[in-house]
């Protein structure tokens, strides 16, 4: 008997939850012969700031985590992520992506969380430094994470690109709001899936799925995004998120042309994109004054 092809609907995730969209609205993802391979959610305004929301909420919390468990939480990641291999590589075949180029793009996708989760207890030293002053002081400078940031995922690569962004923008002690790839969203949330039962906790990372074109002025002019990464070449695009992102002085990364399977777009330069430099000044003694006769 011929089995009923029944097409996922993937849903948002915001907070650990995977709500449908608030306005109702939702769009089909076709094949190269018309026919319909996935219903995703269309993301809202309101969705975007619900994300924002819990994403702010969860901030402090994953900040304050030991860096080793923040390693520790990236390494689960990559492990169920790879246990879910057959399925991303089917799910990119679906994408119009050949199998050879799937299954590098899975594995590049586990390599590199587990990359970045050796980083999160060795940036700080690499960035961080003690600075020579004209003063009996101790002159510290060391990297903190900038807060909730925005990140628009490079559309070509629909899970190593998505990957690569929020990685290094987690290891830093930051939560994300990532909009998906807009031609090759399925990954996404099969990630999300992944997140969601694994050891991230809820609001550290929010996927939306949806369209470039409306939300992308809504990262640039929320006031409580503190950073924006975009991958991509739509001038557009980048004009608006520079000129919005001016209203509360957010810091707009721009990538451009990169390719993502390649070793050189990973390293601690990535991490640093979302960091802070706070510099503290600390007295080496305490000088008491002479008393008594001259």
């Amino acid at each position: 008997m011929a089995h009923l092809d029944i097409p996922k609907t993937y849903k948002l995730f915001i907070g650990g939850q995977f709500p449908r969209t608030e306005s109702g609205r939702s769009f089909s993802l076709e094949n190269a012969e018309g026919g319909t391979i996935a219903n995703l959610c269309q993301a809202s305004r309101k969705d975007f700031r619900n994300s924002v929301a819990v994403a702010r909420k969860a901030q402090a919390g994953w900040a304050d985590r030991a860096a080793f468990n923040r390693s520790q939480i990236l390494y689960r990641l990559a492990e169920m992520l790879d246990g879910r291999r057959a399925q991303l590589v089917e799910e990119l075949n679906f994408q119009g992506i050949s199998s050879v180029d799937a299954e590098k793009e899975v594995c590049a996708s586990v390599d590199r969380l587990v990359y970045y989760a050796g980083w999160c207890d060795k940036y700080q030293q690499v960035s961080g430094t003690v600075n020579p002053v004209a003063s009996s002081h101790f002159n510290f400078s060391v990297p903190e994470p900038m807060g909730v940031v925005g990140i628009l995922a490079p559309d070509e690569f629909g899970l190593l690109g998505l990957v690569s962004l929020f990685a290094p923008v987690i290891v830093g002690g930051n939560t994300c709001v990532i909009l998906a790839s807009e031609s090759k969203p399925m990954c996404s949330i099969t990630f999300a899936e992944v997140a969601a039962t694994s050891d991230v906790p809820a609001g550290v990372i929010n996927i939306l799925t949806g369209f470039r074109e409306e939300l992308v002025p809504h990262f640039a002019t929320h006031m409580d995004v503190n950073s924006i990464v975009y991958a991509g070449d739509n001038d557009p695009d980048v004009k608006i998120l520079q000129e919005g992102s001016a209203l509360n002085l957010k810091r707009v990364r721009i990538h451009r042309g990169v390719d993502w399977i390649s070793s050189s777009s990973q390293g601690p330069q990535f991490i640093l994109e979302c960091q802070e430099t706070k510099t503290t000044w600390h007295p080496v003694e305490v000088i008491k004054p002479k008393t008594g006769g001259y």
